[in-house]
């Protein structure tokens, strides 16, 4: 699915004010998570079955230069998402994709599943595990608000333009001109993974100097694409013995 809705998130304009992590809570009506000073100013520390959106500090050296880089991690909302590949092996129903919007919705038959299977198939470590049922959680995109013509929370309250929402092609646009506009003097910047993701993230400088899986590793798609295709297989001839 090549249609639908993407996000672009311009990396270069995040301050780190924490509003769409902020405002992801609040509509989800989650829980707050205990935080304490542990040497970052990230908190809380990582995702959690709780918390599907957070600002990830780095403090890195470019050229010679301290600098602070910010990531506004998200499930990606991949186009052929792997998370589903592999829990289709056992439930065509436990993880589905919106055909609207392409938004990749996990359900509560997510907890019947294996679900390190699942996090393990995912080349970005999002899904996370809700201590109480089981279920898999992450991001759903907002999928409730975007059905009735509103933007995504975390996009509606950020106000550097950070965040953007729309269709595919629109925001395809977008990232490639603001790619342009950047590129003469951040020789460095590119687009993350955009062929495969519906979550485009503008990097400055090499996206492992953000965070370890802001990108997915050279040819882990095809390689986990492949080995589900194999357990697949190798399923179906058990079930037919």
């Amino acid at each position: 699915m090549t249609t639908g809705k993407s996000f672009f998130i311009d990396q270069t304009r995040c301050i780190a004010c924490r509003g769409c992590q902020v405002a992801c809570k609040q509509w989800k009506n989650q829980k707050v998570v205990a935080t304490s000073q542990h040497g970052s100013y990230q908190n809380p520390p990582d995702l959690d079955a709780s918390t599907f959106k957070l600002i990830r500090f780095s403090e890195v050296r470019v050229e010679g230069m301290l600098k602070w880089l910010f990531f506004p991690e998200q499930c990606r909302h991949c186009v052929d998402p792997p998370c589903k590949m592999a829990a289709d092996m056992y439930d065509r129903e436990a993880i589905v994709v919106d055909k609207n919007t392409g938004a990749v919705l996990y359900t509560e038959r997510t907890k019947a599943l294996d679900p390190w299977e699942i996090r393990n198939a995912c080349p970005y470590d999002i899904p996370r595990i809700h201590p109480e049922t089981g279920a898999l959680a992450k991001c759903n995109m907002c999928v409730d608000r975007v059905e009735n013509g509103l933007l995504p929370a975390c996009v509606k309250t950020c106000p550097t333009g950070t965040m953007n929402f729309g269709d595919r092609d629109a925001m395809l646009a977008l990232a490639e001109k603001r790619l342009a506009e950047i590129k003469p003097s951040r020789p460095q910047a590119q687009l993350v993974d955009a062929p495969h993701v519906r979550v485009l993230f503008l990097c400055e400088v090499h996206p492992s100097m953000y965070y370890s899986h802001l990108m997915a590793e050279p040819g882990l798609r095809r390689a986990g694409a492949a080995s589900l295709s194999r357990r697949d297989a190798l399923r179906k001839l058990t079930l037919m013995a």
